[in-house]
Order: C-alpha cells, then sequence, then structure tokens
C-alpha cells in the first residue's frame, strides 16, 4: 500500500507542477520574450520565433517603442538588440563589462551576445564592405568593422569569438593580445557557457 500512496501523491504533484506552468503561461504558446518589451498577449504573436523561415527586415525587425526607441526586437531568435550599438572600440573584458552595466530605454540586464547569436544578425547576400545586415533593417551608427562576442575559444580559452560585418567572417583572436574591437549588447535568454 505504500508504494501506492507514494505513485499517487507524486503523480498529484507532477500535475499540480504543470498546472502551475500552464496557468504561469509557459504552456499557452506565450514566448519569454513576451518579458522584454512586449506588454500586451496580441503583441505576443508578433514575437514568435522563426528559425525555420527567412523572414525580410520588416518582418524580422521591430523597434520597441518601451524601451523609448532605442532597442530592436529580433523576432528569428526572440533577442532584444541595442539599436546603436557603441561605437568607441575596447577589450573584450572592457566589453563585457560595458555591455553587463549598460542601461538602454531604461532597461538594464544587457550582455555580450554569444557567437551564434551575434552571427545570427550577418546576411551573407550583402557584399563587403557591407555592413552585413540585413537590407531595410533598423539599425543605426553599425560599422563595417569587426564586433566581440562573450564565446571563448573551445580549445585555447585565452581566444575570443568575433563577427566581421564588412565581410561575414566568423573567427577567433587573442583576447588580450589583439586590438581593440566594437561592441554590441543583447538582452534575452542567455547561453551561460559564453559567460
Amino acid at each position: 500500500m505504500r508504494t501506492r500512496r507514494f505513485v499517487v501523491v507524486t503523480v498529484g504533484v507532477m500535475v499540480l507542477s504543470v498546472g502551475l506552468l500552464f496557468t504561469a503561461g509557459y504552456g499557452s504558446g506565450d514566448s519569454p520574450v513576451g518579458a522584454q518589451g512586449v506588454s500586451t498577449p496580441t503583441d505576443l504573436s508578433s514575437v514568435t520565433q522563426h528559425w525555420d523561415k527567412n523572414l525580410t527586415a520588416a518582418q524580422r525587425f521591430v523597434v520597441l517603442a518601451a524601451f523609448n526607441s532605442e532597442a530592436v526586437l529580433d523576432k528569428n531568435t526572440g533577442l532584444v538588440w541595442e539599436k546603436s550599438p557603441q561605437t568607441a572600440r575596447a577589450t573584450w573584458f572592457d566589453s563585457r563589462f560595458t555591455c553587463l552595466n549598460k542601461n538602454v530605454g531604461g532597461q538594464r540586464g544587457w550582455r555580450l551576445p554569444s557567437i551564434p547569436e551575434l552571427a545570427s544578425l550577418i546576411d551573407p547576400s550583402v557584399a563587403d564592405p557591407g555592413p552585413t545586415l540585413p537590407p531595410g533593417h533598423p539599425f543605426t551608427k553599425v560599422q563595417s568593422a569587426i564586433y566581440w562576442s562573450a564565446t571563448s575559444g573551445v580549445g585555447n580559452p585565452s581566444n575570443a569569438w568575433l563577427v566581421n560585418f564588412s565581410n561575414g567572417l566568423v573567427f577567433t583572436i587573442g583576447k588580450t593580445m589583439s586590438s581593440p574591437n566594437l561592441s554590441w549588447c543583447v538582452r534575452g535568454g542567455m547561453n551561460a557557457d559564453a559567460y
């Protein structure tokens, strides 16, 4: 009899847990992006991630009024980017520090992006000298230059991954031995391995 009671209690707790998740909105089709600046349930339909589609810039990017129009939602990834990335060059360590302490549109919680996140902005159809962003994108002050990611090299942790937005190349370089590069801060889900 003890075994049956234990099973019933365990199943009951599991049902209660699933019910709470559903009530909290995680089972209703809402995206965690809703917490990043989209304020009404009707807006949530416009932030569905579309990894299986090739959205045009007009469909993909949304300038967020809730961030004083200083941030852009990427509906492909669900990430929120600075509309105007920093134009001053900095070391890898300083770039991470700058993003972590940044206030964009009255919001904190920014970080240096991982390399797949940063590379997701590249449009391979845009030729050198770039910037290799989709035509019609809403970003300003993006330079045809090299931007840091937070991702360290797996084989050599003293290296970091970068994206060259003049030609779309992704590569690694020494964190301390290289010249300063640019940073572009992002807000949203985080890959802890990048930090």
